[in-house]
């Protein structure tokens, strides 16, 4: 497989998919008239996604260290785990059944990075699989919190590459040409 398209191999979009953000860098995001709205909710969404991860990585390292008692972090788990799979997959339909068809056609040009970005919610279906089935077996007593925190830093680091390639490609092409259609 292409490293290109490979979520686990790649450090970023490639420079080719990067024109939009070399125009539009993120230090200048929030400061453009089209960034309120649709992209301030959506990067929001995007960091709910990376704090979420954080909470539980960091229960459980509490659980290992002792800081936390296990029970705790199974309720917190249960919380925020149940909420991190259902948004992310509830946000990916939204993305691939609407936001990336219509922005792919504002800018045909990254084409390529669109394909990368469906490829990555494909493998992001299978991450969050293992992830719920890791997070289960540490509610039913099963995962010990060690291996369920290991678990968790895999797939935030998969997460946020996944996000922050999103974002470079997808945001850029907002401000660029606006929400209109988006809503």
């Amino acid at each position: 497989m292409d490293k290109l398209y490979d979520l686990t191999e790649r450090d970023g979009l490639p420079e080719a998919l990067r024109v939009l953000l070399e125009a539009f860098p993120r230090a200048d995001w929030q400061a453009h008239p089209n960034f309120a709205g649709l992209v301030a909710f959506w990067l929001d969404r995007h960091e709910m996604f990376r704090q979420l991860c954080e909470v539980m990585r960091t229960d459980a390292e509490g659980v290992v260290d002792g800081r936390m008692d296990p029970r705790e972090m199974q309720a917190r788990l249960s919380r925020y785990g149940g909420m991190l799979v259902q948004n992310l997959h509830g946000h990916h339909q939204i993305e691939d059944m609407h936001y990336f068809p219509v922005l792919k056609a504002r800018e045909a040009r990254l084409d390529r990075g669109f394909e990368i970005l469906d490829r990555d919610h494909h493998a992001m279906d299978g991450l969050i699989a293992r992830f719920a089935d890791g997070a289960n077996g540490v509610l039913r007593g099963q995962r010990e919190a060690g291996t369920f925190r290991e678990d968790v830093i895999g797939f935030e680091t998969l997460l946020r590459r996944h996000l922050a390639d999103e974002e470079d490609l997808i945001v850029p092409v907002i401000l660029k040409h606006g929400p209109d259609g988006l809503h």
